[in-house]
């Protein structure tokens, strides 16, 4: 499958793409950064992507933590990323619970649209990256690129397989090999767990 067309804008996933899949976090100090997070990050930003972040956290709206809590789980990834706080040109942070009216809430396009709107950008050029099947759902959603990675909590290939309609989706095994595939194309062989 060819990669992407020009991507300028890369949609990031947080719990299970970016750091470890902890049911309901809110704790600062079970926050943990998966491995090959940076340097995906760093390639993104360094082919010129604008970065964005869209999280589900239905903890806040089923009571279980409070929005403070969920933000400070955000403000120690991007301690430990270490490429500042302006790393992500916007946050979208989605505190409905699934029973709640559908607002933010992946897989919602509503983020999505607003990024291709606020900067100019056609679908083509925009690219959700997640662990989740609502990740890849909000893609479809968007009609942009949507790609996978097999680092949460669930098997996101399996999700995958069980589900036709997503079948288009590139899963890779690290976000690394995801980043590498959206910049140039080309993932190396030491990277090749794609399906």
């Amino acid at each position: 499958m060819t990669p992407p067309a020009r991507i300028k804008c890369v949609v990031l996933d947080r719990d299970g793409t970016l750091i470890e899949y902890v049911p309901y976090l809110s704790s600062p100090e079970e926050v943990r950064l998966l491995p090959t997070v940076v340097d995906a990050l760093q390639l993104l930003r360094s082919s010129g992507c604008k970065l964005f972040l869209h999280s589900n956290q239905s903890g806040v709206g089923r009571g279980y933590y409070t929005r403070d809590a969920a933000l400070a789980c955000n403000d120690e990834m991007l301690r430990q990323i270490g490429m500042g706080g302006e790393l992500f040109d916007r946050v979208c942070v989605a505190f409905e619970s699934p029973d709640d009216e559908l607002g933010y809430r992946k897989p919602s396009p509503r983020f999505g649209r607003e990024v291709i709107e606020t900067y100019g950008i056609t679908a083509d050029e925009m690219c959700y990256i997640g662990d989740n099947i609502s990740d890849l759902q909000t893609a479809a959603s968007v009609r942009c690129a949507g790609i996978g990675v097999n680092t949460g909590h669930e098997s996101l290939r399996s999700a995958v397989s069980a589900d036709s309609d997503l079948g288009q989706f590139m899963i890779f095994d690290s976000l690394l090999e995801a980043a590498t595939y959206v910049v140039g194309g080309c993932v190396p062989d030491e990277l090749s767990g794609r399906t």
